[in-house]
């Protein structure tokens, strides 16, 4: 499992620790990746993603998951976040038929 969050695309950055005398050693920032549970309308159940606290908020201000999903581009979203999408437009297709 990567560290990258599926709606920003934040993944870890690398760069040097640098102490008081000056000395360099290579060191990693991690993002704050938190598994989050969001309800599904479409679906009927939750969505666990794996996202920064940047995304969570980013979910929470386009209207929940199910906007979020269906209204960003395919080539923006994760591989997951396309299996979702998939999944609610299925759903949405046999509800209409």
């Amino acid at each position: 499992m990567s560290r990258v969050c599926e709606v920003t695309g934040k993944k870890p950055v690398s760069g040097n620790k640098v102490s008081h005398a000056n000395n360099k050693t290579r060191r990693r920032w991690l993002p704050n990746l938190q598994i989050c549970s969001f309800p599904s309308d479409i679906l009927g159940k939750a969505v666990r993603l794996r996202l920064t606290a940047r995304g969570i908020r980013t979910v929470e201000h386009k209207g929940g998951i199910d906007a979020f999903i269906m209204g960003a581009r395919k080539s923006r979203l994760s591989d997951e976040a396309l299996k979702i999408r998939k999944a609610m437009e299925k759903v949405s297709e046999q509800k209409s038929a």
